[in-house]
């Protein structure tokens, strides 16, 4: 019985228009064949399906291993990214000491900020590690150490140079011009300061690269640190001159003199006398023109005279020197 009822529920029929008879339709093999395969390929896209999303929550003892191993690694990385942004911050502060401190006080240039952090890796370098796993934070830690890298170079060398500076501050103190030129206790022979003055022969505004010390001709004038004499002779609008190289990017120039005593080659001390006041050159009255000059620049001579000044006269010559008057060359 149960056998007559799966064959009846396997046959087809279907109606004849012209008889509108019952006929039964008979498959071949080929609609079995197709209807096998659908099931077949239905039955293994499920299975794949399911093996998938059976992976992706149910990983192999391998793949678990492998996440962990990832996860372990993210962690290590985030913590060296800190590390080097903590010593980022310790560098940035040594080198603002450098500079600002060290050596300021030495009296050496501060070191660029592009000299500092230099030439890093090119961009495709930083760009091909974006692709590796963790991507963006190995090639932003990986830069931050080049950086890193480069900054400890020029500040190991930094230190170097201000070591030296620092073995050398006697001999250098010694050959820093630091004294007036002329004898000028009373400071009353400051003529004219560094600065925009009024030329006296053109009359009109121009920069003043020294200062001017009124003096009868003949006055002693000394060196104001120790150094070698560098030049002697006739410069145009200076008349005679005396030029000393006193190292560590200090020189000095003294114009206007009646007589040059000094002899280019010589070694002089500070306090030496190495000529004599005059009125030669570009000169509207006996008195000594004096600059200074730091790694070729003429600077204010005025900041020098710290070691035959009190800090009261010291504070009354600043006054005098800052005069908007006639300069006297």
């Amino acid at each position: 019985m149960k056998a007559n009822n799966r064959n009846k529920r396997q046959r087809h029929y279907r109606i004849n228009p012209e008889t509108l008879q019952l006929e039964r339709i008979e498959h071949g093999i080929r609609y079995w064949l197709r209807r096998s395969g659908g099931y077949i390929i239905g039955g293994i896209c499920i299975g794949i399906l399911f093996f998938y999303i059976f992976l992706y929550f149910f990983p192999s003892p391998r793949e678990a291993s492998l996440m962990q191993y990832n996860k372990n690694l993210t962690a290590q990385l985030r913590l060296m990214d800190q590390k080097v942004d903590q010593m980022q911050l310790v560098m940035s502060d040594m080198a603002q000491r450098d500079d600002n401190l060290y050596r300021a006080i030495l009296g050496a240039e501060p070191i660029p900020l592009t000299a500092r952090m230099g030439a890093t890796q090119q961009i495709s370098y930083y760009d091909s590690l974006a692709h590796m796993t963790n991507d963006q934070l190995v090639a932003d830690v990986q830069r931050k150490i080049d950086i890193l890298e480069k900054e400890l170079y020029v500040q190991a060398r930094s230190y170097e140079e201000v070591l030296e500076l620092a073995k050398n501050q006697e001999v250098r103190m010694e050959n820093i011009p630091a004294i007036q030129p002329v004898l000028n206790k009373d400071l009353k022979r400051m003529a004219s300061g560094y600065g925009w003055r009024v030329d006296p022969v053109y009359h009109v505004r121009r920069f003043h690269e020294g200062m001017d010390f009124s003096a009868p001709i003949g006055t002693d004038i000394f060196a104001t640190g120790n150094g070698v004499i560098t030049f002697v002779g006739w410069k145009q609008g200076y008349g005679n001159t005396i030029e000393v190289d006193h190292s560590f990017g200090y020189k000095t120039r003294y114009a206007h003199c009646s007589k040059l005593i000094a002899r280019v080659g010589q070694k002089v001390k500070r306090g030496d006398v190495i000529a004599l006041v005059g009125n030669t050159g570009k000169s509207m009255g006996p008195h000594l023109h004096y600059e200074v000059h730091y790694q070729g620049r003429p600077i204010d001579p005025r900041n020098f005279y710290f070691y035959d000044l009190s800090p009261e006269d010291y504070d009354k010559m600043v006054q005098l020197s800052s005069n908007m008057g006639n300069m006297l060359d």
